[in-house]
């Protein structure tokens, strides 16, 4: 079978192990990312082994040609097909790494607009359940990844549904054989959330917009190959800016969010912008010995007086007199030069340079600054 994964085209061949009927089984629980187009000749998979005798091969298909072969080899039948969602997953966000920005993240559209909520949740914490059920009264989008292009078009992945089923390995489900209704042809970004479940929450859930601050500290863990879109941190603002923020939505049971999340669907204006993106650095020579120096991030956002900076190893958050200290920094300052701005902008407590001395501390062990030395 040829599927398509949010844009990228894979050839699955199988190998030994595998009957025609376990065969024609996951292909129908793939149908809804089959590809129509021709199978290509010459893939074949590996054999199998003793330990591990079911084999299949992955190829990725750019355009006309054949790309990349991924051999993969299983003890069962139920493992293979885990990993084969797996590894097609996988291969396809490093295939758009730079392009999407992919969130982890279950996918529901209204079957009339086409408008699409992406929730987002941990692994394990309930996005299949939660697809599963919304599923019955919206358009099942996905329950992986989100993918989204920068026109806020998303790119539909109605996989097979991964469910415990009380073995080693998480059985695929036909989202037909589930009953979840099809998506739309066209569907769009419309609206984020995050999923958190509680064993201990009571009554209805509850459903809050999410501060901006924190609604992008949320999602940068759940994101896969952020880093890699140019400007990681501004484009996830623009695209929170699309939707008109993020909300967060405390819950018990999947069966209670169908009616919560309706309104999410609604029309809604984007938000303002509220954040930007501070200037950078300017232009200096040497450093001369005993001045601190800005050390330039991935990326930076600045929301409501704070910070957000992506370093590349991670993500810094720079609250209180921090914020100021790395602005100071932008042209090579002394420990004076950075005392005598903090008490321009915020005054001087008695304890300040305890404060300040921790804070560039901080600052150099993240590696946001420099002491350039002699």
């Amino acid at each position: 079978m040829i599927l398509d994964v949010f844009g990228t085209q894979f050839v699955v061949a199988w190998g030994s192990g595998v009957t025609s009927a376990q065969a024609a089984d996951l292909g129908s629980a793939w149908s809804r990312c089959v590809n129509p187009a021709p199978l290509l000749n010459g893939i074949r998979a590996e054999e199998g082994t003793d330990a591990k005798p079911f084999t299949a091969c992955l190829t990725r298909v750019d355009g006309e040609s054949v790309g990349s072969h991924l051999q993969v080899a299983a003890g069962s039948f139920e493992e293979l097909a885990e990993l084969i969602s797996s590894y097609l997953t996988l291969r396809a966000i490093d295939a758009q790494a730079g392009k999407l920005t992919m969130l982890h993240a279950c996918g529901i559209a209204d079957p009339e607009s086409g408008r699409v909520l992406a929730l987002v949740a941990k692994s394990g914490t309930g996005k299949t359940t939660a697809s599963r059920i919304l599923g019955q009264s919206f358009g099942y989008v996905t329950d992986e990844t989100i993918a989204i292009q920068p026109d806020g078009v998303v790119r539909a992945y109605p996989k097979p549904l991964s469910i415990k089923n009380g073995g080693l390995f998480k059985e695929q489900v036909s989202p037909d054989g589930l009953g979840l209704l099809e998506a739309p042809d066209a569907v769009h970004i419309h609206g984020i959330a995050l999923l958190n479940r509680r064993h201990d929450w009571k009554g209805e859930p509850l459903v809050e917009k999410v501060p901006l601050v924190d609604a992008v500290l949320a999602l940068i863990p759940d994101t896969s190959s952020q880093g890699r879109i140019e400007r990681p941190l501004q484009s996830l603002c623009r695209l929170i800016d699309r939707v008109g923020g993020v909300w967060r939505v405390e819950y018990s049971e999947a069966e209670d969010l169908t009616g919560a999340l309706a309104h999410l669907f609604e029309p809604r204006e984007p938000d303002d912008a509220g954040w930007s993106a501070p200037p950078p650095a300017a232009a200096f020579g040497e450093v001369p010995p005993g001045y601190y120096v800005r050390l330039n991030p991935q990326d930076v956002v600045e929301i409501d007086g704070e910070l957000i900076l992506l370093t590349g190893a991670e993500v810094v958050r720079l609250s209180g007199i921090a914020p100021t200290i790395w602005e100071l920094a932008g042209a090579p300052v002394t420990m004076d030069g950075i005392v005598r701005g903090l008490e321009t902008r915020h005054g001087l407590p008695e304890n300040y340079q305890l404060l300040v001395d921790a804070a560039i501390s901080e600052m150099t062990a993240k590696r946001l600054i420099r002491l350039e030395r002699s």
